[in-house]
């Protein structure tokens, strides 16, 4: 008679993060101020509202924007708040930069919310290859909520991978 072959993992306590399953829906959109500027440089604050006053704004509706100005052109704080009373009503969330800080702050969120009740006393494995662009901030956010109340967490997948921590408990 045959040993039975057993899945020790699928019978496991071991529990799999995959950031990129997190990764919310919506086009992600940068805003160049830079052409509402006189000469792309100087802030004209009257020319500059009329511009802000005639874009289409509801084209950014369910997007994530970042407001960036892509000349060394000195933008005052104000000019980006300003921007930001017209964008909000449509956009899911705005940032100042560029795409990788708009995914950084859409992750901060992410993570902030994360519900690590099913993790407690558990080892995990975060998932590292991703299709879509997850910061790599977000893996540090998520090990830092998860590691005082987890096992052990790891690296990679289920068959390699890396040690990361392991609870003294």
């Amino acid at each position: 008679m045959a040993d039975e072959i057993v899945n020790r993992v699928a019978n496991s306590q071991l529990k799999t993060i995959d950031l990129e399953d997190f990764y919310p829906k919506g086009e992600r959109t940068i805003i160049d101020i830079k052409n509402w500027l006189f000469h792309e440089q100087i802030l004209k604050e009257t020319d500059f509202r009329e511009h802000l006053k005639n874009h289409d704004w509801p084209q950014y509706k369910d997007e994530y924007v970042a407001l960036t100005c892509s000349t060394d052109a000195i933008i005052p704080s104000w000019a980006y708040m300003l921007i930001t009373t017209y964008v909000s009503p449509f956009a899911k969330k705005i940032v100042v930069g560029n795409l990788a800080a708009l995914e950084t702050s859409i992750f901060q969120d992410l993570i902030a919310h994360f519900d690590i009740e099913d993790f407690i006393g558990k080892p995990v494995i975060i998932k590292g290859c991703s299709n879509k662009p997850i910061p790599e901030t977000a893996y540090i956010q998520l090990i830092e909520k998860l590691q005082p109340v987890v096992k052990s967490i790891m690296f990679g997948e289920a068959c390699s991978t890396v040690p990361l921590f392991k609870s003294n408990n």
